[in-house]
């Protein structure tokens, strides 16, 4: 007896593991691509803040200056601190869509330092 429609089954089968497969890759692609603005959004507010500092200001006003710059590129600052040697540490958070908020809690953050070389 032969079994008609069998490799119609079967190629069913192939195109929805592959469309799963293709629904997770894009959903991995959009937390790493929130967590790559979360750091670049930290890696501008820390250099605003060390432009800050380098120009006179105190910790109030670099960490403002650096939560402008955070805001502007979509992620809001978490913290900031500014070290005696003028460095600058912001760390920022960005929430991610409602379709991707399952996946690392919800949010992604990013961390930068900007300042005068270390030795």
């Amino acid at each position: 007896m032969r079994e008609r429609g069998s490799g119609s089954v079967l190629a069913l089968a192939g195109v929805g593991v592959i469309a799963v497969l293709l629904a997770a890759a894009l959903q991995l692609a959009g937390v790493v691509a929130a967590a790559h603005r979360a750091r670049a959004a930290a890696d501008l507010g820390a250099l605003a803040g060390a432009e800050a500092v380098q120009a006179g200001a105190g910790q109030g006003a670099a960490c403002a200056a650096a939560a402008r710059i955070a805001e502007a590129n979509g992620a809001a600052q978490e913290g900031c601190l500014v070290a005696v040697d003028g460095s600058v540490f912001v760390t920022t958070e960005e929430s991610l869509p409602p379709g991707l908020a399952t996946f690392a809690g919800g949010t992604v953050r990013g961390t930068a330092r900007a300042g005068p070389a270390r030795s």
